[in-house]
């Protein structure tokens, strides 16, 4: 078994959104009981069209293409990303160091991103972020 990925894989929710570990592979979150049998659904009838259920979050989002199906998916999802990327960052004493930033973007801005900008910047994605009113509008 796995260990080395597990405090990646997570599922969370507050008031407005749901929150789940991109080291999760779509065959995994169906196994967890603690994610909504509405979203279960929507992966089922819906991300499957296009993704295989070994496939990772982080993975699928981070080749995804305006094309593919699980794209629109998310897209009616609101769906957000929190990803990780390499910033300058300038210290006390005016010297320039390079750190990762996290950050929060819409899927929009992620998907329009070309994948060698991605890798130039070091981006890393951490974590998928949908909005309940989303999920709760969605007819599966």
């Amino acid at each position: 078994m796995d260990y080395q990925n597990n405090d990646f894989k997570y599922f969370m929710q507050d008031t407005g959104s749901v929150y789940l570990g991109a080291k999760f592979s779509y065959a995994e979150i169906m196994e967890q009981e603690m994610v909504s049998f509405k979203y279960k659904s929507i992966i089922e009838h819906y991300i499957y069209k296009d993704t295989a259920p070994e496939t990772t979050l982080e993975s699928q989002l981070y080749y995804m293409t305006p094309e593919q199906f699980s794209y629109k998916t998310y897209k009616q999802l609101k769906a957000k990303v929190k990803v990780s990327m390499l910033a300058k960052k300038k210290t006390l004493f005016g010297e320039e160091k390079v750190v990762y930033e996290n950050k929060v973007v819409k899927l929009d801005e992620l998907v329009g991103m070309n994948l060698a900008k991605k890798k130039q910047c070091g981006m890393i994605v951490q974590e998928l972020i949908l909005s309940k009113l989303a999920i709760m509008a969605f007819n599966v």
